[in-house]
């Protein structure tokens, strides 16, 4: 996924969107993040953090890294840090005060030994030779797959990253049990002339190096800003009024979504105020059984036997009933609640029923009075402009009488 609107140029900035180095929009640079504490004042420059959060491969893999120069980074430089048997060259993601609370978060000591250093700034053949080994990265994911199918591996590779220097490759793949991989690393390293790395991801976290458009409409959460992936199971869609329908559930890795989990403790809070062991009712009719439970209109749903109607019932009505229940008193009939949309009420327009009145006949008919408006329109004209194609009669002549045809019947002549 990348940001239609910006481009990345040699510095491995982007030149459009003027967000210095990282895009808003999470395309240019996954998980990407934003300093609040930047223009936070230090009084003391002694006791300032030290660490840098470096992202590589555009923020697919975040690290740590010491920094012991002189120099001070800020997000967006790129920078080159000590990698393994040579050096890696990535993008400052976080730096500053921040970095503190990211390590507390993380579980990572700040004076850590273990926490390798920043090199230097990265310069132009560090850049170049970084674009040189990226560039290798599409045709060996290519080979890497043909050769694990030659050797009937059940695996899938997702993604090769090539270290900057070219001296190491990292191999991602997916599997569903354990892998003997051991005669593969010894072709890939023959094969590429590096240093081998093979690393497990989880369905998860292929959908997140892949990335997409989700059916809500927006990124992948996971190749956005998400990095915990908790277990979603069934029972969040059933708190939640879910119909279980596996494609519907299911994200573009296969699992249930993420996002069941977002409004879970919400829909547990309201579930609290519903009353307990209420899931059958005993009536006069037979025992009713629930079948849902609306949190936003506090209401249950229950259903009698041999019967296709709800009867949707409020909280205090459960109640009461349970107690009645309780006493071995059975009612009658179910006090249903009146159902009030909130929405307002939509008018139907009134349609005439035209089939059949519309024919050809009425068409040619309505074609032949037009034109002889039109026409009559024109003639008008004329007569106004003095151009009329009939001359008027002469006036002596117009106040005589026309000659008349009489018949007499008693003589049967004609005058």
């Amino acid at each position: 996924m990348s940001c239609t609107s910006c481009g990345t140029e040699t510095g491995g900035k982007p030149n459009g969107c003027k967000s210095n180095g990282g895009c808003s929009t999470g395309g240019c640079n996954r998980m990407n993040v934003h300093d609040w504490l930047t223009n936070l004042p230090l009084s003391d420059e002694d006791s300032m953090c030290r660490v840098i959060e470096v992202s590589f491969n555009h923020g697919s893999r975040k690290d740590f890294y010491r920094n012991s120069t002189v120099h001070l980074f800020e997000k967006g430089d790129l920078v080159t840090v000590e990698g393994v048997s040579g050096f890696d060259t990535g993008e400052v993601s976080l730096s500053g005060e921040l970095v503190r609370l990211q390590l507390k978060k993380k579980g990572v000591e700040e004076n850590n030994p273990e926490i390798k250093r920043i090199l230097r700034r990265a310069g132009d053949r560090d850049l170049e030779l970084m674009k040189q080994n990226k560039a290798r990265e599409p045709q060996a994911l290519t080979r890497a797959r043909s050769i694990a199918r030659q050797l009937k591996l059940e695996m899938k590779l997702a993604e090769v990253e090539f270290q900057a220097d070219g001296r190491k490759a990292t191999f991602f793949y997916t599997a569903d049990g354990r892998v003997d991989f051991r005669e593969l690393i010894k072709i890939y390293a023959s094969e590429f002339k590096v240093k081998v790395e093979m690393k497990q991801i989880g369905a998860r976290q292929e959908a997140a190096k892949v990335g997409g458009i989700g059916s809500c409409g927006r990124e992948l959460c996971c190749s956005t800003w998400l990095t915990s992936f908790k277990s979603v199971t069934t029972i969040a869609a059933r708190y939640q009024n879910l119909s279980i329908n596996q494609t519907k559930l299911s994200g573009q890795c296969g699992r249930l979504k993420c996002c069941l989990n977002y409004e879970l403790d919400t829909y547990l809070d309201a579930l609290q105020g519903f009353p307990d062991n209420a899931d059958i009712l005993e009536t006069a009719k037979g025992n009713a059984l629930l079948i849902k439970k609306d949190i936003f209109r506090n209401l249950m749903w229950y259903i009698l036997p041999d019967s296709n109607k709800q009867y949707p019932l409020s909280i205090v009505t459960v109640r009461k009933i349970k107690e009645m229940n309780a006493k071995g008193v059975k009612p009658e009939a179910l006090e249903t609640e009146e159902l009030v949309s909130s929405k307002p009420k939509e008018v139907e327009p009134d349609f005439v029923d035209v089939v059949g009145q519309i024919s050809l006949r009425s068409l040619e008919k309505n074609d032949k009075r037009r034109k002889f408006k039109q026409r009559e329109q024109r003639d008008q004209q004329d007569r106004n402009r003095g151009n009329a194609k009939s001359a008027p009669r002469p006036p002596q002549q117009q106040n005589q009488p026309r000659p008349t045809i009489r018949k007499d019947r008693d003589k049967g002549k004609t005058n």
